[in-house]
């Protein structure tokens, strides 16, 4: 058995991955692709999971993605961008960096600095985030997010 001593001290989820916290709920999307999208905590509060359910170009996509900071096995911390992975009824997965500044929530496709990207900005109230896709070559489209709950 462990011991466990008064300078033990539990892991916490560092300020950037916290300050995801703004995100939980429900919202309702609008834009290039219509549905819902619900936002939780994992319990320890290391990760948030995003349930989706939305339609995009006549297709059905539903899925949960769960955003925190890697720590592969056996590593003494977490990786320095907060990674997540998409996992989609197709079969299909998809990686994303998230950023938050300020109230500019930037989603990036792939890696940081990726060219296909998701930049949006938070309403005063929190209760909106309202921006666009973009992806190479000049396409993309605008989504916004709504708080329904």
């Amino acid at each position: 058995m462990t011991e466990i001593t008064e300078n033990t001290q539990v892991a916490q989820p560092d300020e950037q991955v916290r300050a995801l916290e703004r995100l939980v709920g429900s919202w309702r999307v609008s834009g290039g692709a219509e549905g819902t999208v619900t936002y939780r905590w994992l319990d320890g509060g290391f990760f948030l999971i995003q349930d989706i359910e939305m339609e995009q170009y006549g297709q059905r996509i539903a899925g949960f993605e769960v955003i925190g900071r890697e720590k592969p096995f056996g590593a003494e911390s977490a990786g320095e961008d907060i990674k997540s992975r998409f996992y989609d009824s197709q079969g299909n997965t998809f990686d994303y960096v998230y950023e938050l500044d300020g109230d500019t929530l930037t989603i990036w496709g792939g890696e940081k600095g990726s060219p296909a990207y998701y930049r949006g900005t938070f309403s005063a109230d929190g209760d909106t985030l309202s921006g666009a896709w973009v992806y190479p070559g000049g396409g993309g489209y605008d989504s916004s997010m709504t708080r329904i709950k």
